[in-house]
C-alpha cells in the first residue's frame, strides 16, 4: 500500500500540476499556502473582481466581501462533492492525508483538489455576477456550482481520482488516466 506521504505528495502533484520532491508535510503545507494566496489574486484578475485578499469569520461567514462569502459557499459546494465522492467509494472520511484533524479529512483533501480550478472559477464567476445582477450571491454561487459540476464531471472525476490515490501501485495502471 501507499504511504500517508505517498498520497499526500501525490495531491499536491494534482494541485501544483508538478511533482513535489520534498518528503515534509509542513512544506508541502506551506507552498500550498503561497501557491493559493497567487491563485486567489489571479482568479479574480480573470474575473474582474477587485480582491483584498481571504476574510473568513467562523462566526459570521457572510460578514466578508462578495468574493469572500462566494468563496465559502463554493467551497462548500464543493466539500459536498467529495463527501459524495468519498461515500461512493466506501472510503473513510476522517482518515486523511493532508488533512488530519477534521472529521471530515479525506474528504477537505479531496475537496482541495478542485480549489485552484474549479471552486474559484465558481466563486469569483458568481461574485462577478451578482456585482452585475445585484442577486443573491449564495444562490448565484449554487447555481454556478451545479452547472461546473455537471459540465465538468466533478464527482466522476473525484472518484477517479480517489481510485488512482489510494490503488496499490501495482494496479495504477489500469485505473487509466485521470482528468
Amino acid at each position: 500500500p501507499k504511504s500517508r506521504m505517498e498520497v499526500a505528495r501525490a495531491m499536491y502533484a494534482i494541485r501544483f500540476d508538478e511533482i513535489v520532491r520534498t518528503r515534509d508535510i509542513e512544506v508541502l503545507r506551506g507552498q500550498e499556502g503561497a501557491r493559493i494566496k497567487r491563485s486567489y489574486q489571479l482568479a479574480a484578475e480573470r474575473h474582474g473582481i477587485p480582491w483584498r485578499g481571504r476574510s473568513y469569520d467562523r462566526a459570521n461567514p457572510n460578514a466578508g466581501d462578495l468574493s469572500n462569502q462566494a468563496l465559502n459557499h463554493a467551497a462548500s459546494a464543493m466539500r459536498a462533492a467529495a463527501c459524495v465522492a468519498v461515500a461512493a467509494l466506501g472510503a473513510i472520511p476522517q482518515l486523511g492525508f493532508v488533512h488530519e484533524d477534521s472529521g471530515q479529512s479525506f474528504v477537505l483533501d479531496i475537496a482541495d483538489l478542485y480549489r485552484h480550478d474549479v471552486t474559484l472559477d465558481i466563486a469569483f464567476g458568481a461574485a462577478k455576477e451578482a456585482v452585475k445582477s445585484g442577486g443573491s450571491i449564495e444562490r448565484l454561487t449554487r447555481q454556478r456550482a451545479a452547472k461546473l459540476f455537471r459540465q465538468r464531471g466533478i464527482i466522476p472525476s473525484m472518484i477517479d481520482r480517489i481510485k488512482m490515490l489510494i490503488t496499490p501501485d501495482k494496479d495504477a495502471g489500469e485505473m487509466g488516466e485521470v482528468h
